[in-house]
């Protein structure tokens, strides 16, 4: 993910008023709308006690096998989780946190949400706004 800076290289997210770019915005809504299913945030809070298995999760989750790997091919299609096969027994499969997507969706998160960007609105329309519409003034002489 990556936020458009107009003084940078376009490879950084340290500008407040940081403009986020359509894919970097798909991006987090895919990876907000996974995070939104509480399991899915269940899985990702039992994963950051380290490395896991279908059964443990299944076990400290109470949920069935099937169910478990479905919420965890979701966490992986978005790229929130890793997986690894076991080296001896290739039928164990472990999960992890990615780390680094991880870390980039909370800079993403950050600098969407930052207040400093924030800005004051200057109304155009209504009857508040700075603009005066010619039709709207009456002129007698």
């Amino acid at each position: 993910m990556q936020a458009l800076s107009p003084e940078k290289d376009h490879t950084t997210y340290d500008h407040p008023a940081a403009v986020l770019d359509s894919a970097v915005i798909e991006r987090l809504a895919r990876q907000l709308k996974v995070l939104g299913e509480p399991n899915r945030l269940r899985i990702v809070e039992l994963l950051r006690e380290g490395v896991q298995c279908n059964c443990e999760l299944g076990s400290a989750l109470k949920m069935a096998p099937n169910l478990i790997s479905h919420h965890l091919r979701i966490l992986r299609e978005v790229g929130l989780v890793d997986v690894e096969r076991d080296a001896v027994d290739a039928r164990w499969i472990y999960y992890s946190l990615n780390q680094a997507a991880l870390t980039e969706l909370m800079t993403t998160f950050n600098a969407f949400f930052d207040p400093a960007r924030i800005k004051d609105r200057h109304l155009a329309c209504g009857p508040q706004s700075n603009v005066v519409r010619t039709e709207d003034v009456l002129v007698t002489t």
